[in-house]
């Protein structure tokens, strides 16, 4: 492809380039591009909001660019303030390591393994003595963090804010200058620390990224931009069937921006959705049976369907599936036995959903501590579309 065809291409679904006419200077230069994108492992898993940013990044690996992955195990630490109205908690260690591992693998699920840079923040932020960290903060105003919405909000309701989080966009734009970045993608609520790594690397002698900003999903309260800790996420490593039963339940004019966000399906079909010449339920449907047929394949997905129709559609009583479990003693937490029989992506995600009241052993809730008992509990239930009977084998 010529720049000028790859630009029209990788413009699709953005919101701006900033500046684009660096961008396509760069494509006509003939070489491949440095494209970066970065996540903090806050949380165990990927949800849909965060494909668009990969897909995006896939789309460069496919013009012949050079994908570079960060993975914020450092920046973590501080995290994002980017859209919040209060200071993040603070997370262990141990949990973002765990969280890194997750991502790193999950994002191969999008992205092509040979053709993506991984590189880890703490690499060379750990290092930064406190004198290097004041050369970097000489860098950036008070007035000018104050410029981030977020952050001018939070100041004039008299909300606190953290100093570390005044870190946090340096600490972002130094990773652009660490690793020469051409391109950085981010959602709409990272437009200021996008740009703050354009100006780092000016000031390091660098040739300065060109922004490429993406737009952010609504999660499955049709409000809110998708994300984990409210609860409104559609994970990409979630069982078939409950992610098939979440994009049905989306909202009805929800369906056109996640058409446009997400499926790959032709203009005309996108355009037959939006003008509502495609029933709301079929075209549910078409897009659940496509994103669960990207992530578990096509069988899965047309089990999922299948599996909504009888359950939710024509009200056929959904017989438990049947579980064996094997324990050293006569119990299990029963975190830990949702995470062994697949109803949860790990401990942390089992957690959430019980406290969540989205679990319950015989019909009754329970809390956290939960011990599963042999000869006493039998089925357990996660939302309407998981239910399990457990078996303790000797």
């Amino acid at each position: 492809m010529t720049a000028e065809e790859q630009l029209r291409a990788l413009r699709r679904g953005v919101v701006n380039v900033v500046p684009e006419e660096d961008l396509l200077a760069r494509l006509r230069e003939g070489r491949p591009l440095r494209v970066k994108f970065g996540v903090d492992p806050t949380a165990p898993d990927i949800h849909l909001g965060h494909t668009i940013p990969l897909f995006k990044l896939r789309q460069f690996q496919e013009l012949g660019h050079q994908a570079v992955l960060i993975i914020g195990d450092f920046t973590a630490l501080i995290g994002d303030p980017s859209g919040r109205s209060n200071t993040r908690p603070v997370l262990s260690p141990a949990e973002i390591e765990a969280n890194a591992h997750t991502y790193a693998e999950q994002v191969f699920k999008i992205l092509d393994r040979d053709r993506t840079e991984v590189r880890y923040n703490s690499e060379w932020l750990s290092p930064l003595s406190l004198g290097d960290t004041i050369r970097l903060t000489a860098r950036m105003t008070v007035a000018r963090m104050l410029e981030r919405d977020d952050f001018r909000q939070r100041y004039a309701a008299g909300t606190p804010i953290g100093l570390h989080e005044f870190l946090y966009p340096l600490m972002q734009g130094y990773d652009s200058v660490q690793v020469r970045a051409d391109v950085e993608l981010g959602g709409t609520d990272q437009t200021f620390n996008l740009m703050v790594g354009r100006d780092l690397q000016h000031d390091a002698g660098q040739r300065g990224q060109v922004v490429m900003v993406l737009p952010l999903l609504e999660g499955t309260d049709g409000t809110q931009k998708m994300s984990k800790s409210l609860g409104n996420q559609i994970g990409i490593t979630e069982p078939a069937e409950e992610m098939y039963g979440k994009i049905m339940s989306i909202a009805d004019p929800l369906m056109v921006r996640y058409y446009e966000l997400l499926s790959t399906v032709a203009d005309d079909r996108v355009e037959a959705v939006r003008t509502g010449a495609v029933h709301p339920m079929e075209a549910k449907k078409a897009l659940a049976m496509e994103l669960v047929a990207r992530f578990h394949g096509p069988d899965a997905a047309e089990a999922a369907g299948r599996f909504f129709q009888e359950r939710f559609q024509r009200r056929v009583p959904h017989e438990p599936k049947t579980v064996h479990v094997r324990t050293a003693g006569d119990e299990i937490w029963v975190c830990q036995l949702m995470k062994d029989i697949g109803f949860a992506s790990s401990t942390s995600d089992a957690r959430r959903l019980v406290g969540q009241g989205a679990v319950r052993v015989d019909g009754r809730s329970i809390d956290v501590n939960f011990q599963f008992r042999r000869g006493r509990d039998r089925l357990i239930e996660v939302g309407r579309r998981r239910i399990a009977e457990v078996l303790f084998d000797e």
